[in-house]
């Protein structure tokens, strides 16, 4: 089972805009990633703007390996409920993605393996309150899914998150002191050139 509004070999890629947008930022994450949460709570929205502008569609990539640093499934729990969430439509995956970083637990807390907690964060998504989803998440449809985007991450040379490309060239997302870069210095970044 591949959920809708994904691309790639077995739908490893949840794309965010135009499915032939001519720029592509590239955003690799782990959902109980802190860093990937101060990068999504300062610059999520702008980037979902500047995609529903035309200016670039985004492609998700995303690692578990916090479910091995720290212990749990929390990770893979919650990309699995994703999956059920980008069968719902973009927007619904983007404000879901936006709940899950704004609620995220500690990185020691294994709150996301718990799939009440899950439907739970699903509640502030109108688009979610479906028996459709709600099943996806309660049967955890889309763990095999997830378990191919994890091992296609693995294999992506990336090695650590946040990272975010601009076709294909690296952007700074973070400032030094790891919180999220201004709007105005990511989007002068991720321009063509």
């Amino acid at each position: 089972m591949i959920p809708g509004n994904t691309r790639g070999q077995g739908g490893i890629i949840v794309r965010y805009g135009d499915t032939d947008a001519a720029h592509v930022l590239s955003v690799y994450a782990d959902l109980r990633c802190p860093y990937c949460k101060r990068m999504e709570l300062g610059l999520g929205a702008v980037m979902e703007r500047a995609a529903d502008e035309g200016r670039f569609a985004i492609d998700h990539h995303f690692a578990t390996f916090i479910d091995d640093a720290a212990g749990g499934s929390g990770s893979m729990e919650a990309l699995a409920a994703l999956g059920a969430a980008a069968d719902e439509g973009q927007k619904p995956f983007m404000h879901y993605l936006r709940a899950l970083y704004a609620d995220q637990p500690s990185e020691d807390v294994d709150a996301f393996s718990d799939r009440a907690t899950l439907l739970r964060l699903a509640g502030e998504v109108q688009e979610l309150h479906t028996d459709a989803f709600r099943q996806k998440v309660m049967e955890r449809t889309y763990l095999p899914w997830a378990a191919q985007v994890s091992a296609a991450f693995q294999a992506s040379g990336v090695r650590s998150t946040p990272t975010v490309l601009f076709d294909g060239t690296p952007l700074s997302v973070l400032s030094g002191e790891g919180y999220a870069v201004t709007p105005e210095a990511f989007l002068a970044e991720a321009a063509p050139r």
